[in-house]
């Protein structure tokens, strides 16, 4: 992509609507623009993140064994009645009406929805278990939306929702999720941590948020410091295995975390106060496991092995794609801006040309980035007359891995210089041996 061709509304000063750096940044840097309170437009730097984002997601979904489909953000009132949540929800909930005087809503949440989906077609053991996920646009009218994405109105949600026959085998469902949120964090960059939760609204009995600790993070939060260390499920963690995903949970839930709201002072005063950890938290991703709260009160059960009817047990998986991508950044910035893990970065490398009209400059710049994008990466290509610290300061801002600059006095020389955005660590090196470097 070239950077004169490519839609990137930088802003020079800091906005003074934002509070926390990541809103500033994603501003600053032109990756949203408020359309109106907690409603935000994702502007092309910022939508690049937000798929590779989802990618990651969906990839650690399917590796679990969820199976996606799509669902629509309008939903009928009637199946909320038929719950019972559609009073007891709140204002939270935009209700609307349709031109027959209807009463619909735009969804918060797809319990209901995907119960009715599952009692239409599924009505033997025989097609349990099952995990139905989609990756879609909700609204929530918070009454305080604040800190950009991170807490917005409209928003963009991952949730998974899954069918068995038993508590048994539905905790089970609850451990493959639980596993597959530690991987998918982690590939985002992310040391996520499972805290016990209150599960609010949406009801239930086994409840973790998954935090990241962070100085702008909404609540407190307490945990023993060794989970900062404990080891990832590796890729070729076997989601069929019972015995290996409970142990799994039962390591990362052997040591006291838990949120404000769960927070019990007797029990975190017994860690020895030198690995006592108390500090703000984000959180990118709650689970449930709430048995038959939605399938007994909307007639969703199947036929047993015994020739019985039994209701499924559900358990509900959510992570905010919207709410993840200011989160990297509270994790992983500095002065000059954001450093984005190589996973989500919206480019692979940025090709400063520092003297755009320079014959020399422009061909080593175009053999650079023809070699780059032939080879699959990702290339933002900086072929603007801006000024030299102006480009500099650009790069910086998006926070690309790599910069590759190509200067008038290395290229007389058949040279260009690399810089790590993360260490700033910079290295002269040959034409070929840079483009060498990443295409191998």
């Amino acid at each position: 992509m070239r950077l004169s061709r490519y839609f990137m509304p930088i802003l020079k000063e800091n906005p003074k609507e934002a509070e926390i750096v990541s809103h500033r940044l994603m501003l600053r840097a032109g990756m949203i623009r408020q359309q109106s309170q907690g409603i935000y437009s994702w502007l092309p730097l910022g939508k690049r993140v937000l798929d590779k984002v989802n990618a990651i997601i969906r990839d650690e979904q399917n590796r679990a064994g969820a199976i996606e489909l799509s669902m629509p953000t309008l939903q009928s009132a009637e199946l909320w009645q038929e719950s019972g949540r559609y009073d007891a929800y709140g204002k939270e909930m935009l209700r609307i009406k349709d031109r027959q005087d209807r009463p619909m809503l735009y969804g918060p949440t797809n319990e209901e929805m995907v119960t009715d989906i599952f009692r239409s077609s599924v009505k033997s053991y025989k097609d349990l278990p099952l995990n139905l996920y989609h990756i879609q646009l909700k609204f929530r009218d918070e009454i305080r939306p604040r800190f950009g994405t991170m807490r917005s109105r409209e928003f963009m949600m991952k949730d998974a929702y899954s069918f068995d026959l038993t508590r048994e085998a539905a905790e089970h469902s609850y451990n493959k999720m639980f596993a597959a949120y530690l991987r998918t964090f982690d590939r985002l960059g992310l040391r996520a941590i499972p805290m016990r939760a209150d599960t609010g609204p949406i009801g239930g009995k086994l409840s973790h948020e998954f935090i990241i600790l962070a100085d702008t993070g909404e609540s407190e939060v307490f945990c023993h410091k060794d989970f900062v260390d404990f080891d990832i499920p590796g890729e070729r963690t076997d989601f069929d295995s019972v015995e290996g995903l409970q142990a799994i949970f039962d390591k990362w839930t052997s040591l006291y975390a838990a949120t404000s709201e769960m927070h019990d002072e007797a029990a975190f005063n017994a860690v020895p106060e030198g690995d006592r950890l108390s500090a703000r938290g984000i959180e990118v991703g709650h689970i449930f496991y709430f048995g038959t709260k939605y399938s007994e009160p909307m007639g969703a059960k199947v036929q047993g092995p015994d020739g019985k009817e039994h209701f499924v047990h559900m358990g509900s998986y959510g992570i905010g794609p919207t709410r993840l991508v200011p989160a990297i950044i509270e994790a992983s910035h500095d002065d000059n801006g954001i450093i984005w893990p190589a996973s989500v970065a919206p480019f692979d490398i940025v090709v400063i040309n520092m003297k755009a009209g320079d014959q020399a400059c422009d061909d080593t710049c175009e053999l650079i980035y023809a070699a780059l994008t032939k080879a699959g990466k990702d290339v933002l290509y900086d072929d603007t007359d801006d000024r030299a610290g102006t480009k500099f300061a650009t790069a910086d801002l998006i926070g690309v891995p790599v910069q590759i600059i190509a200067g008038p006095r290395a290229v007389a020389n058949g040279e260009v210089e690399v810089k790590d955005r993360k260490t700033g660590a910079r290295e002269t090196m040959t034409i070929e041996a840079a483009i060498n470097r990443f295409v191998a």
